[in-house]
């Protein structure tokens, strides 16, 4: 990644069974970040949603980096296309690698381990130990179960109000992709 990219961190399912709508829903945020000029950081397999945004954001001629760990490789097909495929010995290095190389991070329909990712960068965000946009792109109520209950934490006391506003929740891949953007550069006045 050089110094003057951007790159988007993608999460979601790498699982075989989960229906066509949701890999063309990948694949068109990958043709969109390649779109805006972006990289695209995913987790380093070529099957399913995670193979279709990878290929998305190749075709639209982004960078591309996948982060695998060396147990998964086979398992998930390891995206050998990559412009770099980082292979790691384990699943917390891989979170670590993904978040290092990203500026924003954007969660699809998934299962737990979407869930799991999304969780970790959210809870650091929410920390202050970045600053990087967490995104999660909801276009059908797949999340809604997660963000009634998550809504609850607040009410409860478990969870500050702050924390849920840390998290953009949106409905469209253009909506994410802009909640995903950097911000705009600070304009210096001359005296």
């Amino acid at each position: 990644m050089s110094a003057a990219s951007y790159a988007v961190c993608v999460y979601c399912a790498s699982s075989e069974g989960v229906p066509a709508h949701y890999k063309e829903l990948a694949e068109e945020v990958g043709r969109e970040i390649a779109a805006r000029g972006w990289d695209l950081v995913s987790g380093g397999g070529r099957v399913s949603m995670m193979g279709a945004v990878a290929a998305g954001a190749r075709a639209g001629g982004a960078r591309t980096t996948g982060v695998i760990p060396r147990a998964l490789v086979d398992r998930e097909v390891a995206d050998t296309l990559a412009d770099e495929l980082l292979v790691t010995d384990s699943m917390r290095e891989r979170k670590a690698l993904m978040e290092t190389h990203a500026d924003a991070f954007l969660a699809l329909p998934g299962g737990i381990g979407t869930c799991e990712e999304l969780f970790e960068v959210w809870t650091a965000g929410t920390l202050g130990m970045h600053a990087k946009p967490v995104v999660v792109l909801d276009p059908d109520g797949h999340y809604s179960g997660l963000l009634a209950w998550l809504r609850e934490l607040v009410e409860r006391g478990f969870t500050g109000a702050g924390a849920l506003e840390r998290m953009v929740v949106v409905a469209d891949v253009t909506t994410a992709l802009d909640a995903c953007a950097p911000p705009p550069p600070v304009s210096r006045s001359v005296l």
